[in-house]
């Protein structure tokens, strides 16, 4: 379930099974430390959560995001394309 207080910072538009590694489009900054949600399109069913342990963009660590850039972010579980990520 999605909360008034969560803040949408992208959508998976890929997942690399083999690395744990999902692609985030970022539409709002997050950062390192921060708790992500990650929710199924459309029914806003949540998946899971968790914390952002490390952020890569075009292979090198970086600490927090910016609206438009495509990072990678080592997740626990399995995603699919079009997954929701809100900042909780």
């Amino acid at each position: 379930m999605i909360d008034m207080a969560d803040k949408k910072v992208g959508v998976i538009s890929h997942y690399y099974n083999h690395l744990g590694v999902a692609i985030i489009e970022v539409k709002s900054p997050f950062s390192v430390g921060d708790t992500l949600k990650f929710v199924k399109h459309g029914s806003g069913e949540e998946i899971f959560k968790q914390v952002v342990s490390s952020i890569q963009e075009n292979h090198k660590s970086i600490d927090k995001t910016k609206k438009g850039m495509s990072v990678g972010v080592k997740i626990d579980k399995i995603v699919h394309e079009g997954v929701e990520v809100y900042k909780i």
